[in-house]
């Protein structure tokens, strides 16, 4: 007799691919194991996850570590068929997004032209940058052809994660701006997502979206003019999200985030609570006031 629980294949691809594009940074590949064993179907969960998996590789900027180089995994460098290619140090490979295993290298040859020497320029100055505010992270210049204008694609990627401490964090950002005109419009977007779950479990995502313009004078001067840019927006974000936490009083997080229950801020000790209760059962009900016993957490 089948159990009338039981999902079909449609419903088990629906549910394992929502579960899936939630997953937060870092906790990928714990969600898929933690599927796969549910679902008992390994070629289902492979076949399923694996556009999933790409997905999610590409929109947070994954970072591949290939002969002592990392590359980032992104829409941009995507040639198809699991295909991707470094314009840092021109050649191509093929990424398993399951695995993470990356092989069958080849050059990718890329035209030595203006338009490349000012991308080389921008992409040693956002390097210094990132290596220097970035605890682990990682950028590349892309040149790109979007709606019929030439621009230069900026990706950043920075991560803290940290399961053993209970929680994960990423840093993205991406940048966008045309060679020309003088007077170019930079367009950009940070994002963070932190996800903590140790004695709560919090999911934070927050994006910022910022408009500028940049003067085009030489590649020198606007590799500093950028980086000078976004080492701007990047300190008034952070600046922001700090005095948000701060603001976020006592009250705040008990009517929002908890029941509202009194708060001192430790942990229970169980084994204390419970030789305090084996001690409490010879003493009468009636010798003890209700409205001592009091829960906290």
């Amino acid at each position: 007799m089948s159990n009338k629980c039981d999902l079909c294949k449609e419903e088990k691809v629906r549910v394992i691919c929502s579960l899936l594009y939630q997953a937060p940074p870092g906790e990928f590949y714990s969600v898929f194991e933690d599927l796969r064993i549910l679902v008992q179907d390994d070629d289902l969960m492979r076949q399923e996850a694996a556009h999933v998996c790409a997905h999610h590789n590409k929109n947070n900027f994954t970072p591949v570590r290939i002969e002592g180089t990392n590359v980032l995994v992104t829409r941009y460098n995507d040639l198809g068929g699991n295909r991707f290619f470094d314009p840092q140090n021109k050649f191509s490979f093929k990424f398993d997004h399951l695995s993470g295993i990356s092989n069958k290298f080849q050059l990718h040859m890329v035209a030595w032209d203006e338009a490349e020497l000012w991308r080389t320029a921008l992409n040693s100055a956002l390097k210094a940058y990132v290596d220097s505010h970035f605890p682990s992270g990682d950028c590349i210049v892309f040149r790109k052809t979007l709606k019929n204008r030439k621009v230069f694609v900026v990706c950043i990627e920075g991560h803290q994660y940290k399961p053993l401490g209970f929680w994960n964090g990423l840093w993205r950002a991406e940048w966008t701006f045309s060679q020309f005109p003088v007077i170019t419009q930079v367009t950009g977007t940070i994002q963070l997502q932190a996800h903590y779950f140790k004695d709560a479990n919090l999911h934070m995502a927050v994006c910022k979206t910022v408009e500028e313009t940049l003067h085009i004078i030489d590649p020198a001067q606007l590799a500093i003019d950028f980086v000078k840019l976004i080492e701007s927006e990047d300190n008034k974000f952070q600046i922001a999200m700090l005095e948000t936490f701060q603001a976020l009083t006592d009250e705040t997080w008990r009517k929002t985030l908890r029941r509202q229950l009194p708060v001192t801020r430790t942990i229970i000790n169980w084994n204390k609570l419970m030789t305090n209760q084996s001690t409490k059962a010879n003493i009468s009900s009636s010798e003890v006031p209700l409205g001592l016993l009091k829960c906290t957490v």
